[in-house]
């Protein structure tokens, strides 16, 4: 099978890579695709994965190329992991919302809707092109924010479309394993949108092991989330929110611990893998080693400040792992080979949450085989998460609308709208501000 990777000069590419080579199946992948804007991103990712796999027998053979035609043909699947004004983009969004005191972290609030603002047009341009050049392909986004890319590529590719996040993954494990079940035997209830869903149950055997859980303060303070949002909080809220929802939940904490930091963590990345970058291409360089090294710094400090508001301390171990490239392996072995699994996944919702119309993309347990994700039937989620899921559904559909109609006031009343933005006068200031310094928004009008 062909892979084709967009964005295939990006720093987590090696990790799509490395699950690649421990797939030795019937049907694996033999031929990676890189495609990037910039050459020498590629060639230094090249390297790492030619590093990669020089000891591995018949590893998929990895080509790089700057056309995106070129790329798409004949691809089986398509992995979109691309970043519309690089990292330099995501500290500029930081910048602008916190200068205004709200947040700018790429995927919620302010920042979420400017990178979203930026990525949809250029998102709808690869579903066109795929849905012209690749019909066939599953075409597997990574790309942030998930959720809002995902919807806006599948009113061109429909269910051909399914976005992955290791969110949900991770957050089942960590519940799992302090509970003392296998992840791997657990069944997972979560609902929700990318980067706003709630863990309500986590079954074993048939049993609902999560109120056990609950009534632990000791146990439930022992890991990640109960660290980042205080057992008490958890214990009211009766399920465990995905990290994501820190930022919602104690968002004036979360803003000025940005406010206060020496870099915001666009200006962090980008400065850490200009730095990568440099050195990858240097003669002689190990670059595997390089980029080993510069992940595990970089998995180390995700989101440091909300766990030093939090006083959560430092990231466990097991945490540092990764994993969204293994969820798209599975995704795309269940596909491919008809190796039926469930997954939680973004996709069109269907009828799974009445509050939401069919072609709204959720992110919820699906049943995967190779006819695509089938969402499975949920239970309705509480008011309070129904209100916070219907409002950001409903700034979600303001950027698809800005983005179509190039409209100045729908952006505007997208960041007016979303709960992180506390006045349509400051609405106003991050859509002139956020066009001020991205080429890409001027389209804006």
């Amino acid at each position: 099978m062909k892979l084709t990777i967009l964005g295939g000069g990006g720093f987590r590419v090696p990790l799509v890579y490395g699950a690649l080579l421990g797939d030795r199946g019937e049907g694996r992948v033999t031929e990676v695709v890189l495609h990037d804007l910039d050459a020498g991103r590629l060639t230094a990712v090249s390297r790492v994965l030619a590093e990669q796999a020089a000891a591995v027998e018949d590893a998929p053979v990895v080509t790089a190329t700057t056309d995106l035609d070129e790329a798409l043909r004949g691809a089986d699947f398509i992995f979109s992991a691309i970043r519309v004004g690089g990292l330099e983009g995501r500290a500029d969004d930081e910048r602008v919302a916190l200068a205004e005191g709200v947040l700018g972290q790429e995927t919620v609030g302010a920042g979420g809707i400017a990178y979203g603002l930026r990525t949809v047009p250029v998102a709808v341009d690869i579903a066109q092109r795929v849905a012209r050049l690749a019909p066939d392909a599953w075409v597997i986004n990574f790309t942030n924010p998930a959720g809002l890319v995902t919807e806006a590529m599948s009113r061109h590719l429909g269910d051909r479309v399914i976005g992955i996040c290791d969110s949900p993954v991770g957050l089942g494990r960590r519940i799992a394993r302090v509970l003392g079940a296998n992840p791997r035997e657990a069944w997972i209830d979560y609902v929700g949108l990318n980067h706003l869903g709630w863990v309500r149950g986590l079954r074993v055997a048939g049993r609902d092991e999560l109120p056990r859980l609950l009534a632990d303060s000791e146990l439930l303070g022992s890991f990640e989330e109960g660290k980042l949002f205080g057992v008490d909080w958890l214990q009211s809220l009766g399920a465990i929110p995905n990290e994501y929802l820190h930022y919602y939940y104690f968002n004036r904490e979360a803003v000025r611990a940005y406010q206060q930091a020496e870099k915001t963590r666009g200006a962090f990345l980008h400065d850490q893998q200009a730095r990568f970058y440099d050195e990858v291409g240097a003669p002689g360089a190990k670059a595997l080693d390089v980029w080993d090294r510069t992940r595990a710094e970089r998995e180390a400090t995700y989101m440091s400040e909300n766990r030093e508001t939090a006083g959560a301390g430092e990231r466990d171990v097991d945490d540092l792992s990764g994993g969204y490239e293994k969820v798209a392996l599975a995704l795309m072995r269940a596909i491919a080979r008809d190796e039926r699994t469930t997954l939680i996944l973004n996709v069109r919702n269907q009828s799974t949450l009445s509050v939401l119309d069919n072609d709204a993309v959720i992110e919820v347990p699906c049943l995967v085989d190779a006819n695509g994700a089938h969402p499975v039937t949920v239970a309705p989620l509480p008011d309070h998460a129904t209100g916070l899921v219907c409002a950001v559904k409903g700034v979600e559909r303001e950027v698809l609308a800005a983005a179509e109609s190039g409209s100045r006031a729908t952006a505007v009343k997208a960041f007016a709208l979303h709960p992180l933005v506390d006045s349509v006068n400051v609405a106003r200031r991050l859509v002139e501000g956020y066009r001020e310094v991205h080429p890409g928004l001027a389209y804006l009008r």
